[in-house]
C-alpha cells in the first residue's frame, strides 16, 4: 500500500495521459483547462454583455467535469495521499531560493513568502501575484489555450500552433525565471 503514498513514475503516468488523450481525440474532444473560464461565465450569464460568451457552453459541460474532477483529486491527493509537503527540488535550487528570501523552499509545497496569509497585507506579494495573473490570462487567451490545452491536447494533436505555443512558454519560464525573477527578488 506504500506505493500509493509515492509519485507514480513517468512509465504508468505518461501511458495513462496518453490513453485519456487517445479517447479524447477519438470522441472529437480537446482538453484544456483555460476554456473551462469560458464556459463558467457563459454559464453565469456574461453572454448577456460581451459576445464572447456567446456559444453553446451545454456543449462543454464534459471539461466542466475535469475541472470539478481535478479539485476534488486534488484534495484527496494533498489531505490523504501525501505523506510529505515538501516539494524534491535540487539542493542548488533551495540554496539559490534560499538566497532570493525564500526561506520555506524544499520545506513546503508552496513559498510560504508568497502564499502566506500574511503576504495578502503585503503590496508586493500581491502586485507580483496580480500582474502574474493577468499576464497569464491574457497570455492563455492570446495563445488560444493554456499548457495543459497546448502542450497534452494540442500535442498529441499534432497541431503545429500548439508546438509552437509549447515552444514559447519554455521559452517565456526560461526568461522569467533566469532573468526577471532575480530582479524581483
Amino acid at each position: 500500500m506504500n506505493w500509493i503514498f509515492e509519485p507514480w513514475p513517468w512509465y504508468v503516468a505518461g501511458p495513462m495521459i496518453a490513453f485519456i488523450m487517445f479517447l479524447l481525440l477519438m470522441v472529437g474532444k480537446s482538453f484544456g483547462m483555460s476554456a473551462n473560464l469560458r464556459t463558467i461565465c457563459a454559464v453565469c450569464g456574461a453572454g448577456n454583455k460581451a459576445n464572447f460568451f456567446k456559444f453553446d457552453w451545454k456543449s462543454q459541460k464534459w471539461n466542466l467535469v475535469v475541472v470539478i474532477g481535478a479539485v476534488i483529486g486534488g484534495y484527496i491527493g494533498s489531505h490523504y495521499l501525501t505523506t510529505d509537503m515538501a516539494v524534491a527540488i535540487n539542493p542548488a535550487t533551495i540554496a539559490d531560493l534560499n538566497v532570493l528570501g525564500f526561506e520555506s523552499a524544499g520545506k513546503s509545497y508552496l513559498p510560504d513568502e508568497l502564499f502566506d496569509t500574511n503576504s495578502l497585507f503585503n503590496v508586493k506579494s500581491i502586485l507580483i501575484l496580480s500582474i502574474g495573473g493577468l499576464l497569464v490570462g491574457f497570455g492563455a487567451r492570446y495563445a488560444g489555450g493554456c499548457t495543459s490545452g497546448h502542450a497534452i491536447s494540442g500535442l498529441s494533436d499534432l497541431q503545429l500552433p500548439s508546438f509552437i505555443a509549447v515552444i514559447g512558454f519554455f521559452i517565456g519560464g526560461l526568461t522569467m525565471i533566469h532573468f526577471l525573477f532575480p530582479l524581483i527578488f
